[in-house]
């Protein structure tokens, strides 16, 4: 099917996906979960295919990393999942409430957004979360990877389908993956006006660009994550240095991985060096203003680029800043609104830094690492939005519905 023909189909099964009760929903997720597991042979193997093409092609490492399946990624796939389904169904939530002085009773009520489509790149573990989030929350899902993770992607999608199809009640066209990985398929599914009511693209600066220059349909963007650690003088130095060296080190190919770090001067001498030291034991390259350099002289020169940089690698920007100020200052021209973090026993200082950070998601005293809808407690996330409408952050459940208002009178009539 073309591109059109597989949004059309789904906009014509969400008039029977957003009606599925939630029990219907939830057998749905558990066999879908338990596809995953069932067809992890032939996942894996695909995966394999793809993971060797990528590296032959000299695909960077942190591309590899995000394509790649492990065992213990599959489990935790399919571990998401049955979350999902244990998650309270948000629609047909009463989110607010009110009667007035006539009588009419105004309710606002959750209900599905509709065709949820989702372009990403080299993660496959994205076409299986997407498909349940969407499925929970009453969406159908067009799902378009990269043609880096074809093979992965067609075998997850099997198993889902193979999932779908022991459900009668659900339309196979509730989930669907779109085969042509070329840039004008790209670009049909961001035109299918009419047909998609929200795309949100996850992938580079080029794919954001694009979607941003040439989409027609409504969008929440997946943006860069140029992500900060503040260390305040008043930061228990121990709790720093944790926090430091997990947010750049557990796994620093992610959007929510520390890229900068911002030290108050007061621990530039004796503090900042010992925790360079262990970042560079870990394999960090260490990228410094000038007075890095000069308490830490393995480090790089820090160039204005360094700055505005999301490396996804082993690499660190590294600032020393005169205090609070300073670092929202540098964070409001570098900061790409992901995740900000700041590490500080002085409430007041934490309590400003949280108010006047302009971010999605601002971290006290833990690392940037829990930017992310596993750990908020949506089981997966569909994305992490860098905007602020219609949501911000990353996006669970809630955030694939919309509010409708519903009034209940008994026979009243406006006079004026």
């Amino acid at each position: 099917m073309s591109v059109i023909e597989v949004c059309r189909a789904a906009a014509e099964a969400w008039a029977t996906v957003k009606c599925l009760p939630t029990a219907e929903k939830n057998a749905v997720l558990l066999d879908m979960a338990a596809a995953i597991e069932e067809h992890r042979p032939s996942i894996i193997e695909a995966n394999t295919v793809d993971v060797a093409a990528a590296r032959a092609a000299g695909v960077s490492a942190t591309l590899v990393d995000r394509l790649t399946l492990t065992d213990r990624r599959m489990a935790g796939l399919a571990k998401a999942i049955r979350t999902i389904a244990d998650l309270a169904d948000p629609v047909g939530e009463v989110v607010a409430g009110w009667t007035r002085p006539n009588g009419l009773l105004i309710e606002r009520v959750r209900e599905p957004l509709g065709v949820v489509a989702v372009i990403y790149e080299a993660r496959p573990n994205v076409t299986a979360e997407v498909a349940a989030l969407c499925l929970k929350s009453g969406n159908c899902a067009v799902l378009r990877g990269s043609s880096m993770a074809a093979a992965t992607n067609s075998a997850i999608m099997a198993a889902l389908a193979d999932a779908i199809a022991r459900h009668e009640a659900v339309p196979g066209a509730a989930v669907q993956l779109i085969a042509d990985p070329s840039r004008d398929a790209a670009l049909e599914l961001m035109r299918a006006k009419g047909y998609v009511d929200l795309l949100v693209p996850r992938g580079g600066p080029e794919l954001i660009d694009t979607v941003e220059r040439n989409a027609t349909v409504p969008t929440v963007i997946d943006g860069a994550g140029n992500c900060h650690v503040y260390i305040d003088g008043s930061a228990d130095r121990a709790v720093a240095t944790a926090v430091t060296v997990n947010a750049k080190t557990s796994r620093p190919s992610v959007c929510n991985a520390m890229e900068t770090l911002l030290v108050h001067e007061d621990l530039a001498r004796d503090w900042l060096p010992d925790v360079l030291d262990e970042l560079a034991a870990a394999g960090v390259e260490i990228r410094g203003c000038p007075t890095v350099c000069e308490v830490w002289p393995k480090a790089v020169r820090a160039s204005e680029q360094d700055w505005g940089t999301e490396y996804l690698d082993l690499v660190l920007a590294v600032r020393v800043v005169p205090g609070l100020d300073e670092a929202i200052a540098h964070i409001d021209r570098w900061g790409t609104a992901n995740a900000e973090a700041i590490v500080a026993r002085d409430i007041d200082v934490a309590r400003a830094f949280v108010t006047r950070v302009d971010s999605g998601s601002v971290f006290v005293n833990t690392s940037t690492r829990y930017s992310d809808g596993g750990e908020f407690g949506y089981g997966v996330e569909i994305g992490v939005s860098t905007q602020k409408l219609h949501v911000r952050g990353p996006m669970g459940l809630a955030a694939l519905t919309t509010v409708k208002n519903i009034v209940w009178g008994s026979g009243q009539t406006r006079v004026v």
